[in-house]
């Protein structure tokens, strides 16, 4: 049986969550809803939630402050927000999840099966949100570090560590400046749309690189990485690969 809390200072969004629960995603089969931070952290200690919809905007701390301030998360989150663009990078930078309100059903019905999936594969939530808040520090995106789940836990990656990616199937292998390899399970699409604001560029339908590791490009269409490897490049991506690479 799984336990879902509602963290929302506005019980009528938190009761139309709940109403959406209960209507749509069968497995959840216990929901609490707390409108206050005290509330909130007594049901977090007695109810103990399997997963929790945290509200950003919350009047007393915001959700990222209320959750730093508990010792063990041993629960999964997932955001919800009408705005916070900012936060919102930094949450998928960290490998959690996040609603935009007014929830939409569908997205509501992914993102459980989102967290069915992770619970599957017992990834650390704990520290996924101290990433999160390390995130939430920074002055600059740059400095964000990104979650990267693996059969052996989750890594946290500078982006600037990262040479390429290679799309595997279902799941994308990372390879660093240190000569260091990982395999990730999910796609490279995922990865693609929170990069190319790093100067990330998708050259192939399988490969996702560093612009800042680009040593030539070959007209004929192949990429020279400085660590000595040639990837090619998709004759539909010619074109726009070779303009971001003058940039």
């Amino acid at each position: 049986m799984i336990k879902a809390l509602i963290i929302d200072d506005d019980l009528s969004a938190a009761s139309v969550l709940q109403l959406m629960l209960q209507r749509h995603v069968s497995e959840i089969a216990d929901i609490r809803i707390a409108t206050k931070i005290k509330e909130a952290s007594v049901l977090i200690q007695q109810f103990k939630p399997d997963l929790v919809f945290q509200d950003i905007v919350m009047p007393e701390k915001n959700g990222f402050e209320f959750l730093s301030a508990i010792e063990n998360i041993n629960f999964d989150i997932v955001f919800t927000t009408a705005y916070h663009e900012y936060a919102i990078r930094a949450i998928r930078f960290s490998a959690l999840d996040y609603l935009l309100k007014p929830i939409n059903t569908e997205e509501l019905i992914n993102a459980v099966n989102r967290f069915l999936e992770k619970r599957s594969k017992q990834q650390d939530s704990d520290l996924l949100l101290k990433n999160l808040i390390a995130n939430l520090e920074q002055k600059k995106e740059s400095d964000f570090k990104l979650a990267v789940p693996t059969i052996n836990g989750a890594m946290f990656l500078v982006p600037s560590q990262i040479i390429r990616l290679e799309g595997e199937s279902n799941y994308t292998r990372f390879f660093l400046d240190n000569n260091q390899k990982h395999l990730s399970a999910k796609t490279m699409k995922e990865y693609e749309e929170i990069l190319l604001q790093h100067n990330f560029i998708r050259i192939h339908k399988s490969h996702l690189i560093n612009k800042k590791f680009v040593e030539n490009y070959l007209n004929e269409g192949t990429v020279i990485l400085k660590d000595n490897v040639s990837l090619p490049v998709s004759r539909l991506r010619k074109a726009q690969v070779a303009a971001l690479l003058r940039k």
